[in-house]
């Protein structure tokens, strides 16, 4: 840090960074050694004498031996402490002072952790386990210590997850993050019960100079082959909160039943139904349509989108709000959800169950026969959905199978409703919105949590028809909040890196296909490529290509429009109790438009930006969360086959090996490339191949192959495969190709060291996700 003034004194460290700093050493401190720690030189030197007389005046220090700075008592006034333990009952934090000696000292005092007080806006959710904080402490009843936060404290992650197994001379701990570097240490006695071949989650212990780091268990999560253990260790990896505080509990239980009122329209008349996945967990959207009476808009349509009205429930500022902000969304799972909203709301009264009333935040639009949206509004209502149908059943009703509860709703929704799909569908179309479609898998699971099957989730006009509404209406509002100036957070999506798009041209290339050379892309230049591939063995390959590609989508308070949708606006509407940014936008339509008090107020809007990138985040972490699940259960699915092989198809490329994506499940394997041949392979990645130095063989994205499978890693979530049939013979690279191939490797493998440094996440490819943020279909864009 650089000093701006003559003596130095603005570089001085804050008195909490002084005591932080004394904490967390193993020695003794004096003036020399935070001088030393923080670079104090010149006249700040005086200053920071000051602060230590100051320090030591108060009695938060004092002098132990010459120029040496300690902690008086058992425990100081101000303390860096390390949260320890979270009571599952009442949410209370323990800790324990982050430097202690059980030897010297026995163990430390009790350390309660109190909730309220000394938090910044950002980190107004209660301390989670592993969190090392700065506290005020107060001594309580029984020698305990009630410790009120001062602040969050930048530290390396205190938790480590992963498998125990028990070896000849002791124990370990094998990390299930595959970038770990190394194994942990346990001794017995830090087993915490947990048994070979036990889920754990562990935290470290001071290290030591030679050998293993330390750990110990502190929560056992059960057998590695289960899947309840599995999705554990998923919400534990990725710490994502699964229990809620007592007081959004209580406030979730404490609403009262939907009743019509002063504000509110009866919309209890319009057949509204509801249409999910067979294995939805909560409602929270309903369609309804009809043909335009109107004579002037020949084929239009009156369409019609009710949303569970959660701003109703959860208040700016309430225990439900600022748990809900903490977790951004919910998080689904084959044999759970981890809701963003207590069960009483997300599967009570926010979710809209037929022939019960709702209360609901409603968009009423109005399409003419071209799927242009004409005009739209939005009211607060009271509905009553006529039916939960699936998508399936829906399906089947269309094409002239309809059951006895669909067949009396056949002529008044399920026709009106395709009708109208029809139109936006067109709309969509001639619009050019990017037309990915990855296959979607579901894991099948029987009632003890053993996986059965992997199957692919079936995708019909109905998921397509729920995604139009719903994105008609997320348009809608997002056109809104723009025209009446207020605040909003859009759903954004920017146009594909240049140099992913390079990658993209030159690959496409080497296929023989042809790709646009301009410098702006667009959705239907993505679109003329796939259609050219449809039906063809390069369909698979070319559309996961496109998909990997394109730029991440995420929340901001400035509009960009969204590239894939090819959409000018687009903000998250329809799904407030699984995602935040949805319950925000409803805030600012309710402020917007006058429907009530509980609008968003203008703090809130001011923190927009920041409340966009934790949401951004928390739905990353879901993906990744929602992907290891299905990756593990993959693994234990095939873990009886070692030995079997498969047939699949290279899905990506690297200078290490292949990845390889298996047809019967759809399971991504490795191939080291170590068992491609007894000569050098080098990367070429403008063909996104692998070629033999010598020989000239190709190993190329996409390219149909047939693998042993030689290991099944639970811990790790992966499939090691040896490569027994594949590949194309080639001309063998020129000394100059070579040269420059080893070079272009050498740039490709430091942007990735790089990115890795930067907090770079591991190989993996994007999923793929359709529009509307649903579950059952995709949720995310």
């Amino acid at each position: 840090m650089t000093s701006s003034s003559d003596d130095g004194t603005d570089r001085l460290p804050t008195r909490e960074q002084i005591l932080a700093f004394i904490a967390e050493s193993d020695r003794p401190v004096g003036k020399r050694e935070i001088a030393r720690a923080f670079n104090i030189t010149g006249g700040a030197r005086i200053a920071l004498k000051r602060i230590l007389r100051e320090l030591k005046e108060d009695g938060t220090l004092k002098r132990a031996g010459p120029r040496r700075v300690a902690e008086p008592g058992v425990l100081p006034s101000v303390l860096v402490v390390d949260v320890v333990s979270i009571d599952d009952e009442t949410g209370e934090a323990e800790a324990r002072p982050a430097v202690w000696d059980d030897d010297e000292r026995g163990p430390p005092p009790p350390i309660v952790v109190l909730r309220e007080g000394g938090l910044r806006p950002r980190d107004e959710a209660a301390p989670g386990f592993g969190d090392r904080l700065l506290v005020r402490l107060h001594r309580g009843d029984a020698d305990a210590y009630e410790a009120r936060v001062i602040r969050r404290l930048e530290t390396r992650s205190r938790r480590v997850t992963g498998a125990i197994r028990s070896i000849d001379y002791g124990w370990r701990l094998i990390p299930a993050d595959r970038r770990a570097k190394t194994d942990y240490s346990i001794e017995e006695a830090d087993l915490g019960g947990a048994e070979d071949g036990e889920f754990v989650v562990a935290e470290t212990l001071p290290g030591r100079r030679l050998g293993l780091p330390r750990a110990r268990v502190v929560k056992r999560l059960g057998q590695e082959q289960t899947a309840p253990a599995i999705i554990d260790l998923a919400i534990e990896a990725h710490g994502i909160p699964d229990h809620f505080p007592a007081a959004a509990v209580r406030e979730a239980e404490a609403a009262t039943a939907p009743k019509l009122s002063a504000g509110r329209e009866d919309l209890r008349s319009i057949p509204f139904v509801t249409i999910d996945g067979e294995d939805a967990r909560d409602f929270d959207d309903a369609v309804h349509a009809e043909p335009d009476p109107d004579p002037t808009n020949p084929d239009g349509h009156i369409i019609r989108v009710a949303i569970a009205d959660v701003a109703h429930y959860v208040t700016a500022g309430s225990a439900l709000d600022r748990s809900a902000e903490e977790r951004g969304n919910s998080v689904y799972f084959p044999d759970r959800v981890v809701p963003m909203l207590p069960e009483a709301l997300s599967n009570g009264l926010c979710s809209l169950r037929p022939h019960e009333d709702r209360y609901c935040l409603a968009a009423m639009m109005r399409i003419d026969g071209q799927g242009t949206l004409l005009e739209h509004r939005f009211v607060r209502g009271l509905m009553r959905s006529a039916a939960r149908l699936t998508y399936n059943r829906v399906q089947a009703a269309h094409e002239g199978r309809p059951d006895a509860e669909i067949e009396p709703l056949m002529a008044p929704v399920i026709r009106p409703l395709y009708a109208a799909f029809q139109v936006l569908d067109a709309a969509r179309r001639r619009r050019g919105a990017l037309e990915i479609d990855m296959p979607e898998r579901r894991v099948v699971m029987d009632e003890t949590g053993r996986v059965t099957d992997i199957r692919t989730r079936q995708r019909f006009d109905a998921h397509k028809l729920i995604e139009e509404f719903m994105i008609l209406a997320n348009v809608a509002a997002a056109d809104t909040l723009l025209r009446r100036n207020r605040p909003c957070l859009f759903r954004v999506h920017d146009q594909p890196p240049a140099d992913k798009v390079s990658v993209l041209r030159d690959y496409v290339k080497s296929l023989g296909l042809s790709f646009t050379n301009s410098v702006h892309v667009a959705p239907r230049d993505f679109n003329r490529l796939l259609k050219a591939v449809a039906n063809t063995p390069l369909e698979h390959q070319v559309n996961t290509t496109v998909l990997r590609s394109q730029s991440q989508a995420t929340y901001s308070p400035d509009n960009i429009g969204h590239f894939g949708l090819s959409l000018e606006r687009y903000a998250h509407f329809t799904s407030p109790i699984r995602r935040y940014a949805d319950l925000i936008v409803h805030r600012s339509l309710i402020k917007a438009l006058n429907l009530g008090s509980d609008g968003l107020d203008g703090a809130a809007a001011d923190g927009l930006h920041a409340l966009g990138e934790h949401l951004s985040i928390t739905e990353r972490r879901a993906d990744l969360a929602e992907r290891e699940v299905t990756n593990r259960l993959l693994v234990v699915f095939l873990a009886d086959r070692v030995g079997a092989t498969f047939g699949g198809r290279i899905t990506g490329v690297h200078g290490v090996g292949l990845f390889i994506e298996l047809d019967e499940t759809g399971a991504d394997g490795f191939v080291p490339i170590s068992t491609l041949g007894r000569e050098f392979f080098i990367l070429d990645p403008s063909e996104q191949a692998l070629i033999g130095e010598r020989s000239g063989m190709r190993f190329t994205l996409g390219d149909r192959v047939e693998g042993r499978l030689r290991e099944a890693d639970i811990v790790a979530g992966g499939l090691l495969f040896e490569l027994i049939e594949g590949g194309r013979a080639g001309k063998p690279p020129t000394p100059g190709q070579v040269k420059r191939l080893k070079a272009i490797a050498r740039e490709v493998a430091a942007e990735r060291a790089r990115n890795r440094r930067d907090g770079g996440g591991g190989r993996g490819p994007k999923t793929g996700r359709n529009q509307n943020g649903r579950h059952g279909g995709s949720r995310r864009r």
